[in-house]
Parts: structure tokens; sequence; C-alpha cells
């Protein structure tokens, strides 16, 4: 077994063992293993069976660590992406009115998409059009999306007639407890414990146990029925005009998230060459795309690479065994239902906030001497939050772009990628 383990995700060339992507793999599975309460809890809240949900985003997020494992041989776990799933719950559904059913669809055809331009030209021609600014805004603005549903969720900050919003009410031992939830997570990270988000979570939930808060319901049982959202996508419902937008929001913030986070752990990983190319992107980006695609039949929002596997590089992690590893964890960690139906939205309001401090640090690349671009991704940053929508914020952040550029002459500058989305956002506001 070792000699085979060894030939097939090639662990002497790249300078580890077993033991070493054992615990790579540990490692990155506990700082990512708070999505298995977070997204049932976040996604339920479209109507969805919670347990189904938490089912399917276990198996979407082991499947498609394995893909990534054994076709591309990267040490990345994937999962439902943070941000996605909030924009599918509170944007797609929520705010649009769409079902749950045709929302499912929309991932697919994104997914599709993004399949399509990860085995040909077209993703780098689009990445390479869109301004770095207006990429970085993407990632920070939904960040800011996330930590706003956490404030909301914890009762940190509540509803006001008067001034929109207001700070809640700290005699609440609710709020109280996502605010704990919150400095456990930060004070664990600071001092670089792994799983702090994970150990924040069920910190609070024990304690609101302890409180009688809520009920305790044990830990393990048999996994729930996954057939309340198994295979329940609706593509036909989402072949429609007004589902364009949420089509290209999902592909393009899964797509620069995604190529983000590879290059990044690549880096960590040593899986750069002697030209700065990731060596084998091309592979994990076809396996995160597909991994989008399958993460629908389960009934989960895009599934995309997680950033977090870069603390199971810093473990050790160097090949796709690590991320074998994450899957079978995963599909562990499916007979821990009992647990994930319990933990209030209260503790895991922290969780939300910290991840969205996290994406705002890719705010320290914005470029700030070009104001033409710094203004717009200024916008996309700030609406997303504000109008509750992604799609909404980066719409507004690339019409303005492309106002700043025309009326300081500077037409010939915009990118034909960026007229294509104008266009389409344009086409939102006026016949939408």
């Amino acid at each position: 077994m070792k000699d085979y383990l060894n030939q097939l995700f090639e662990l002497e060339a790249n300078n580890t063992n077993i033991k070493k992507e054992i615990l790579g793999g540990f490692t990155t599975f506990i700082t990512m293993a708070y999505i298995i309460f977070v997204n049932p809890q976040m996604m339920s809240a479209t109507g969805m069976d919670l347990g189904a949900i938490f089912v399917g985003t276990c198996l979407a997020a082991a499947l498609a660590s394995f893909l990534m494992g054994f076709f591309a041989n990267w040490p990345i776990g994937l999962a439902p992406g943070m941000g996605l799933n909030a924009f599918f719950t509170f944007t797609v559904v929520g705010e649009m009115g769409y079902s749950w059913e045709v929302a499912l669809g929309a991932v697919f055809l994104a997914g599709i998409l993004f399949f399509i331009m990860s085995i040909t030209k077209l993703r780098g021609w689009m990445i390479s059009s869109i301004p770095l600014n207006l990429r970085i805004a993407m990632g920070a603005g939904v960040g800011l999306f996330i930590g706003l549903i956490g404030l909301k969720n914890g009762g940190i900050i509540i509803n006001n007639d008067a001034t929109l919003l207001s700070l809640g009410d700290f005699t609440n031992i609710e709020t109280l407890l996502s605010v704990a939830g919150f400095l456990i997570i930060s004070a664990l990270s600071v001092r670089k414990i792994p799983g702090a988000i994970i150990i924040g979570i069920l910190s609070v939930t024990l304690i609101a146990v302890t409180l009688g808060l809520i009920e305790y319901n044990g830990i393990i049982s048999m996994p729930p029925d996954i057939s309340p959202t198994l295979m329940k996508l609706d593509v036909v419902g989402a072949l429609n005009l007004g589902m364009l937008t949420v089509i290209m929001s999902f592909l393009f913030v899964n797509l620069f998230d995604t190529t983000g986070t590879l290059v990044g752990v690549a880096t960590r990983a040593s899986l750069i060459n002697n030209d700065g190319e990731a060596i084998g992107l091309n592979k994990a980006l076809k396996a995160d795309s597909g991994a989008s695609i399958l993460g629908t039949f389960f009934g989960c929002s895009p599934v995309t690479s997680y950033v977090e596997s870069s603390a199971g590089v810093e473990a050790g992690g160097r090949t796709g065994l690590t991320a074998v590893i994450v899957g079978i964890l995963f599909i562990f960690a499916m007979f821990l239902s009992p647990l994930a139906t319990v933990i209030p939205a209260y503790a895991t309001a922290g969780a939300l906030i910290y991840v969205a401090i996290l994406m705002l640090g890719g705010m320290e690349k914005l470029d700030w001497s070009n104001v033409i671009e710094l203004l717009p991704a200024l916008v996309i940053i700030v609406m997303i939050p504000l109008t509750f929508s992604i799609a909404d914020g980066i719409a507004l952040g690339f019409l303005t772009y492309v106002s700043l550029k025309i009326s300081n002459g500077e037409i010939k500058t915009i990118s034909y990628g960026a007229w294509f989305l104008t266009l389409i956002f344009i086409s939102k506001f006026i016949f939408l």
C-alpha cells in the first residue's frame, strides 16, 4: 500500500510521506469543517430540508476533495463556498423570489460555463480582461456581505426604522454568546490553533446547552435522508433572462475566488515551476469547476477550493493524498447530524464575522493610486452589503468603471470582457 500511494501521488517527488499527508489532511479538515454546520443552517432558510443539506454538504465536499486529490494531485480541500451560499439564500431565493430548485439550476449552468472556461482559453482571457481592482473588490464585498449576515444572525445589529440599523441588545444572552464566539475564534486564530472556527462554534453551542437555551440531542447517528434535495435542481427554470445576472454572479465570483485560492495555496505548497507558473493548475481548475457541477446534484451552492487548505500545507501536505484524507473525513462527518441540527444561529454568527474579516484582507492589494479603477472597486465593496445583493453590487461597480473611463477619455482601454459584463448589467436594470 505504501508503494502504491507513493507512486499514485508522487510522494517522494514532492518531498513528503504518508504521515505528513495524513496530518495535512486532518489539519485542513479541522479548519474548514465549520462549513458542515454553517452551510445547512444558512441554506435551510430557503425552505430546503436541513438534514438533507447537511448530508449533501458532506457528500459534495467529500467527492470534490476526492476529485481534486486523484485527478489534480493537489492538497486542496473543497466544499460549498461561503458567500455564494449567502447569495443563493438571501438574494436569489429571498429577495428575487426564485425557488431553491431554480437557484440550483442557475448554479449548475454557472458550473457548466466555468468548466468550459477551464478547458479553453476563455478563463485566461476573462481573468485578464477584468481589472485587478474589480476582481479584488468582489471578494472583499462578498466578505462584508457575509459579515452583515453574521452580525444580523447574532443580534449584534438590529433593524431600526429611524436609522435603518442600530446596535443590538447586549443584555440578551444570545447576543452575548455570538460576540463570545467571535472573540474565542479570534483569540485561537491569533495563537494559530488549528480548527479555531469549529472550536468557537462548538464552545458557544456547549455553553447554550449548559444554560438550557437549546436541547441536547446527541452527537452521532445515521445520516439523515438526502432525498428531499437530491437531484432537485431545475435547469429549465433557470433558463430565462432574469437569471442571467445571477448565473454571471455565481460564475465570476467563483472564478476569481478559485483562481486566487489555488495560486495562493500552490505557492505555499511549492507547486510553482521556474517560470512562476503553478504546476498542474489547469487540472486543478477542471477539478474545481467539475465539483461545482457535482455539488448541485446534492443540493449545494457552488463548491469551491478552500483557502484554509493552506493550513494543511503548512502542516506538511503537498499532494492529492491530503485532499483524499479531507474527503474521507467529510464522509465520517455525515454521522454528526444531531450536532449539526442543534447548533443555533448565534453560535455560527461569530464564525461568519471572522471569515468576513479575513476576506477583507485582499483590500491591501488594491491600487489606491489609480482613482479611475479604485472608485468602482470601492463601489462594489460598499454596495454589495448595502444592497444585500452580490449581483447588484458588482453591477453598480462595473457601470461606475465604464462611466469613469468614458468621461476621462479612456474608452479604448475598456476591455471586451468589461464591456460584455457591463451590457449584461445594463440589461438587468432596464428589463428586469
